[in-house]
């Protein structure tokens, strides 16, 4: 097969940390308050603005609060689980590596004991009927290391009495998300939106709030989960003063990419976007011989963590370690063409693809992707 001629102009499709908004350049971050205290005036007020700005783009209602914490969206799923699990019982979800991760916390570290765990594999989605929303409900709405995520917010009882921890760190900003279905949201900056890492974003609805001032875990909880004091919420946790430390760098980075969705249309764009991303790849997937989707039911597809399986008989035919070795090769030889990095399957994910497809990625790039895609199988196959 002739080597394409065109090149991605960005070749970054991680998925995570992800692909910078398009024309970002440090000059974005001439404006950061660094040297500067978080606590003083200019700083709170960048991460105030963070809040602000995030709330308006999501369309986050008046009355939730929102914070930025440690840790990433890891850290801000803990902070949660942490503080809030033990007073009814819990059903979790889980379908791949991070939902998985909650559960194992659940389970074996808070070790609660009225724990109901709906398994599915790579590529698949537990049965919803199964859950029962008169329990606490956790959950990924987007499994950025399958591929797959829930198809909306209809199986979520609105007049549910347990709360639902939703970890939507690969899909916020790419999917409008219910907000009424969703007590606790949890994200991190670099997702989709392509900012820096090491920072997580939590919402709360009031319902989340009530059962942080209601309820005293049995179990010490470590200085950075803490989200009440004296039996009261910490209010300045959600006004931008951080519990640590921020890198008022990082901050900065994360006021640009949101500017930049606010000039595109907001979030509309953006799920726009995103979308169109994932168009392209179905095209090209269902005309292919040698790939395809890892979660083959569309209404559970991702558009931004997009797996994808390689279905050629001959390969499916190998044993695993040749099939993730195949994969290694064809990784590093379109990464020494300088046209995609960084693509390989999650390592606990069957072998295959993951390309990313959040609003940061161009369109085109992903339409210049696919003859290298057809062009590398091809040399390795």
């Amino acid at each position: 097969m002739t080597k394409p001629a065109v090149k991605p102009q960005n070749p970054c499709f991680s998925s995570g940390p992800c692909a910078k908004r398009p024309g970002w350049n440090l000059a974005a971050l001439k404006d950061a308050a660094v040297g500067r205290s978080h606590r003083a005036t200019v700083g709170r007020a960048k991460l105030q603005e963070v809040i602000e700005r995030s709330r308006s783009l999501l369309g986050v209602p008046a009355d939730y609060r929102m914070a930025v914490v440690p840790g990433s969206d890891t850290g801000a799923v803990e902070m949660c689980l942490w503080s809030m699990l033990g007073v009814r019982g819990v059903d979790v979800l889980s379908w791949e590596s991070f939902s998985k991760g909650w559960a194992t916390d659940i389970t074996q570290h808070l070790l609660l004991e009225d724990v109901r765990v709906f398994d599915a594999d790579f590529g698949e989605l537990p049965d919803l009927s199964q859950v029962d929303c008169n329990r606490d409900v956790v959950f990924a709405w987007n499994g950025t290391t399958s591929g797959v995520k829930v198809p909306d917010g209809e199986w979520i009882a609105a007049d549910r009495k347990g709360l639902t921890i939703c970890d939507a760190t690969s899909a916020i900003f790419a999917v409008d998300l219910p907000w009424e279905k969703l007590d606790v949201t949890t994200y991190s900056w670099q997702k989709v939106m392509g900012g820096e890492a090491a920072h997580g974003m939590l919402i709360l609805s009031p319902r989340a709030v009530e059962r942080l001032v209601s309820f005293t875990p049995p179990w010490p909880l470590p200085k950075l989960f803490r989200m009440t004091q004296g039996g009261q919420l910490n209010e300045a946790l959600f006004k931008g003063d951080t519990i640590n430390t921020p890198s008022l760098l990082c901050v900065e980075d994360a006021l640009d990419g949101l500017r930049w969705a606010e000039s595109i249309g907001g979030l509309p764009e953006l799920v726009r976007r995103t979308q169109a991303n994932l168009a392209v790849l179905e095209q090209w997937e269902a005309a292919s011989e040698w790939i395809a989707f890892l979660p083959a039911r569309r209404a559970i597809r991702s558009s931004t963590s997009i797996c994808l399986r390689i279905a050629d008989p001959w390969f499916t035919g190998l044993s695993e370690d040749a099939q993730r070795a195949k994969v290694k090769a064809l990784v590093a030889k379109l990464e020494d063409e300088g046209v995609a990095y960084d693509i390989n399957g999650y390592r606990a994910a069957p072998p295959g693809l993951r390309i990313w497809g959040g609003g940061t990625v161009e369109t085109s790039d992903i339409e210049a992707l696919v003859p290298w895609l057809d062009w590398a199988w091809a040399a390795s196959a």
